[in-house]
């Protein structure tokens, strides 16, 4: 068993990895160089893994398991004096013009619930509006609601700071791989008996000198959180649309929207035609929003493969692996980091990590996450 364990990157992967391996009583440092655009900070935190995956049962696996585990991490944090994560079970709205349009989704959501019950119950709504009030008339929608939305740099944040206290170290730096899996940071070397890789699309970056460098690419996202004075948002159902952006309600009367789906390489900058994008298709399809503050843009670099599917698993001796989420970070970036951190021990993890080996030959024919 490693008695000392690195952990590059302190997003939402990173610090569940931190935080399991203090959990288990390992030492653990954290070093992480605070890039712009890191994906937690941008992402919107839904979690509805029951919709998407429908030809890919390896990723449908890890965002079923993924989902799942958030219930039993905020009951780790809270037994840690964690209380406030922002998970909360809200619902979500799959909506359509045409009530055709949503056949394919229901019938795929019938064929799974036997095996996954936690979906909730799955309704016709006629008058999507009556549930997220700035949607326009026209909507048809299915609700399912085992949907649930969390806030992802409360959790991040959470998950550090109880790791911090049960000893783990957190440190800013640039961490980088010697040829041989040591570990380095700011060109000093970081006693460490295993690694954990968690870099998100800077991944590779780290991991250049070992030869085996992860085929990654950075897919940007800008998001936008809107503002409606004096309107209680946080119950509202997420907004799942067949086209167009994604729109979910949190506390503080604060909706986002979002996202693009950008290859602009590692370019942070919010753009006026990201913001057109975003906007202009949420308030076609939620015209009650055309009245609410932009508060801020959000942008994050999803770190996708040329396969789609997800990096886990251990890239050479003593080196695990952890990234390529795209645009399921939050859905399934706690339990990846529990995954990882169990590797780094040499322990067996929960989940059969073969298909999502780092040495594997891209699938044939299969889509990138976006």
């Amino acid at each position: 068993m490693s008695d000392r364990v690195a952990v590059i990157g302190s997003g939402i992967v990173g610090a569940s990895a931190a935080y399991h391996l203090s959990l288990w009583g390992v030492a653990v440092t954290v070093v992480d160089r605070a890039d712009a655009g890191q994906a937690t900070r941008a992402g919107a935190g839904i979690v509805c893994p029951w919709v998407d995956h429908e030809d890919d049962e390896d990723w449908y696996r890890l965002a079923l398991e993924g989902a799942r585990y958030h219930s039993r991490l905020a009951e780790l944090l809270a037994e840690d004096g964690e209380h406030d994560v922002g998970h909360a079970r809200v619902g979500a709205l799959l909506v359509a013009e045409d009530a055709a349009e949503l056949a394919g989704v229901h019938a795929l959501l019938r064929d799974r619930r036997a095996s996954a019950p936690d979906m909730g119950e799955i309704s016709v709504v006629d008058r999507p509006a009556d549930l997220f009030p700035p949607l326009g008339p026209h909507l048809t929608a299915l609700h399912l609601g085992g949907a649930s939305r969390v806030n992802g740099p409360a959790v991040r944040d959470a998950l550090l700071r109880a790791a911090v206290r049960r000893g783990a170290r957190v440190r800013q730096g640039t961490a980088t791989l010697t040829g041989t899996g040591r570990t380095l940071v700011d060109g000093e070397p970081l006693d460490a008996d295993a690694v954990v890789v968690a870099a998100g699309a800077w991944t590779g970056e780290v991991c250049g000198a070992l030869g085996c460098e992860p085929a990654l690419a950075p897919r940007r996202g800008q998001i936008v959180h809107a503002e409606l004075p004096g309107v209680e948002t946080a119950g509202w159902p997420i907004v799942l649309p067949r086209r167009g952006p994604y729109l979910l309600g949190f506390p503080g009367s604060r909706v986002v929207l979002g996202a693009t789906v950008e290859d602009a390489g590692f370019d942070a900058r919010v753009t006026a035609g990201g913001l057109a994008e975003v906007l202009a298709g949420g308030v076609e399809l939620a015209p009650g929003l055309a009245g609410a503050g932009v508060v801020e843009t959000r942008v994050g670099f999803r770190p996708v493969t040329a396969d789609g599917l997800p990096l886990i698993g251990r890239l050479a001796d003593g080196v695990v692996v952890a990234t390529g989420l795209g645009a399921y970070g939050l859905t399934s970036g706690p339990y990846a980091g529990l995954v990882a951190a169990a590797l780094a021990l040499g322990q067996t993890p929960p989940l059969e990590v073969s298909p999502y080996s780092p040495g594997r030959t891209p699938r044939a024919g299969a889509s990138s996450v976006s």
